[in-house]
């Protein structure tokens, strides 16, 4: 830190209760009143320093002249130290009391005029040349400009402080090493200097987020017109959003777990003064994606519901949250409604409003790249990337969700259906979110049931999925089927896929005898190893062909207990025209064994 010593004689001055004393020998003909504190002084010191008090004590007929100070910018404090500096005592200026003794200076009249090197000269010139310098120097010296508004304003001393910080925080610190122990000079090779010596040590590389903490002792008033001083310097957007989001963490409860040791902290001011300071944070927040991580968005987003910010404040950070809600988490979106309402445990209002800023964004980004499609009811996007993981986050959430008792169907529908269809390409996590809310909800009917499962597609379920569905009692009878369909209808598309791939092989073999062809030993024994291979995979396929049959067979018995005595499961089977899976799986697996009986003895013949 900063010092500047100003006199040379000793301490003079000494305290009793709230009078002090000059103790030089001769009696007391002044005394000025200072606040609560009276200063005994002498005439010839004070007006030979100071313009105003001159004047005071030149009108003042009285023999004990008597002068009141009410407005002395610093009070008592400040006052002690002029007093000191008119008697020549040892007094140290540093960046703490610069600016009350450059105030109280002005405020009396201590110019050059009266007296060479006044105190108004001094400090202004230690403010000049060393305070602004420094930037810890000109944070400290910023930090007391609050208590002596608008003194401290109307002398400039507050703009010179930011624009020395402004500018030092926009320069690269790796090419001056100012925040190296904020003030540590180098020597002409690049090593630290201690007093001059050459250590040896290397500066240390700085990130641009160096200075975050040290402005976050400023009042906000101050912060913010650094911040702006910043901005029209050029400073990196995503620089200001760091700082900004720094000082939201010191002042804002929950947003950081850490102890706030900050000065003047509004952890525990009211609610007010917090809802004005999340209210111009937002303000000041930069519009552009990314500067910012959706975690802290979010927390910010919460905080704001909490405090009841403005509709606009909320607004402002759902937007900024739902543009960039592929890179959000699960757990950063199951925050509570904070509302005496008790129609859902989890605020799902506010994750459908961000869902449809993303979907919006995402319709916008679509549009306007040269390479999008329709596809007839949405326009694709050109990386379904986002998209994808905002659905996988969607579903995740109403899973998370779907056990509130109080959570209506409509809402659970309409979160669910607001994914566009291409964006999920398994509904396995969509089916089990629907399986929760059917299982926490028991009372719902079968029609309601059957309108929550259109929800999904049963052809996109994974083999688990279906197996799952096919088994699931709480599903309507009509959904298992439609699983148990798909499901077959997969297996024999992925049947014939096969059989076909080993036609083309069978087709493609050269004969032996030929002299046409590749005319290439290798190409024969590279046919008998394919021919090996789908050997294999065929045996494979039988086994599971066998496997969904005695599966087929245990589903079909289960099905037809619940259905006796009632005609649903016959009217049901002729109105999808459904042959039994057993039948199916028979035909399949007599496929496969006929199909293997040719290519054995193609391949004996062959032999």
């Amino acid at each position: 830190m900063a010092c500047m010593k100003l006199g040379s004689k000793p301490d003079a001055f000494h305290q009793q209760g709230q009078a002090w004393f000059c103790t030089t020998g001769l009696p007391s003909d002044v005394i000025v009143e200072v606040e609560e504190m009276t200063f005994h002084l002498h005439k010839f010191p004070l007006l030979s320093k100071s313009s105003l008090l001159e004047r005071l004590i030149k009108n003042s007929d009285e023999e004990d002249t008597v002068i009141r100070l009410a407005d002395v910018p610093g009070g008592a404090q400040a006052f002690e130290l002029v007093a000191k500096f008119c008697y020549g005592v040892k007094i140290e200026l540093t960046s703490s009391n610069v600016v009350c003794l450059r105030c109280a200076a002005e405020h009396l009249e201590m110019t050059e005029e009266i007296a060479e090197g006044n105190l108004i000269a001094q400090t202004e010139t230690f403010i000049d040349q060393d305070v602004l310098h420094s930037w810890k120097d000109s944070v400290k010296a910023l930090e007391t400009c609050d208590d002596l508004l608008p003194h401290a304003e109307n002398l400039q001393i507050i703009k010179k402080c930011i624009e020395s910080l402004a500018v030092k925080a926009c320069t690269d610190p790796n090419l001056f090493g100012w925040p190296m122990d904020h003030d540590a000079m180098q020597s002409p090779g690049g090593s630290v200097l201690w007093n001059g010596i050459s250590t040896g040590a290397r500066p240390r590389i700085c990130s641009s987020d160096w200075w975050y903490e040290d402005v976050c002792s400023l009042s906000f008033p101050l912060y913010k017109r650094l911040i702006s001083a910043m901005k029209s310097r050029g400073l990196k957007h995503e620089t200001i959003a760091g700082s900004l989001i720094c000082y939201a963490k010191q002042y804002l409860p929950g947003l950081d777990r850490r102890p706030n040791v900050a000065h003047g902290t509004l952890k525990n001011a009211p609610d007010e003064e917090q809802r004005h300071l999340l209210e111009e944070i937002d303000s000041l927040l930069p519009i552009d994606k990314g500067v910012a991580s959706t975690k802290t968005l979010i927390g910010l987003l919460r905080t704001a519901i909490i405090l009841k910010a403005s509709p606009t404040c909320i607004s402002n950070l759902e937007k900024r949250i739902g543009t960039q809600l592929d890179q959000a988490e699960l757990e950063d979106l199951l925050f509570p409604t904070f509302a005496y309402s008790m129609e859902s445990l989890y605020n799902v209002d506010c994750i459908q409003r961000m869902l449809e800023y993303f979907l919006a964004m995402d319709q916008a980004t679509a549009a306007a790249s040269p390479g999008s499609v329709s596809n007839g009811q949405s326009i694709a996007s050109p990386s379904l990337m986002p998209i994808t993981a905002v659905a996988k986050l969607i579903d995740g959430f109403l899973a998370e969700i779907a056990p509130d008792i109080n959570l209506k169907l409509p809402k659970f529908q309409s979160l669910a259906t607001a994914i566009p269809d291409y964006a999920r390409p398994l509904d396995d996590g969509l089916y089990r979110a629907i399986d929760i809310y059917i299982k926490a909800h028991p009372w719902l009917s079968e029609s309601e049931r059957e309108q929550l499962c259109r929800l999904m597609d049963c052809q996109k379920l994974s083999l688990e999925a279906c197996t799952h569905a096919a088994q699931n009692e709480r599903l309507p009878l009509r959904v298992i089927v439609q699983v148990l369909f798909f499901e077959q209808l997969q297996l024999r598309t992925s049947v014939a896929g096969c059989l076909l791939v080993a036609d083309n092989l069978d087709g493609s073999r050269p004969l032996r005898g030929g002299i046409g062809c590749s005319g290439e030993a290798g190409g024969w024994m590279t046919t008998i190893k394919e021919n090996r291979v789908l050997k294999v995979g065929m045996d494979s396929m039988r086994m599971r062909v066998s496997e969904l049959e005695k599966e087929c067979t245990s589903m079909k018995e289960e099905i037809e207990k619940l259905g006796r005595g009632k005609s649903g499961w016959i009217n049901m089977r002729k109105k999808f025209g459904l042959k039994s899976r057993l039948q199916i799986c028979s035909a399949l697996g007599n496929s496969v064994s006929e199909k293997q009986k040719v290519k054995s003895a193609k391949d004996a013949h062959e032999l």
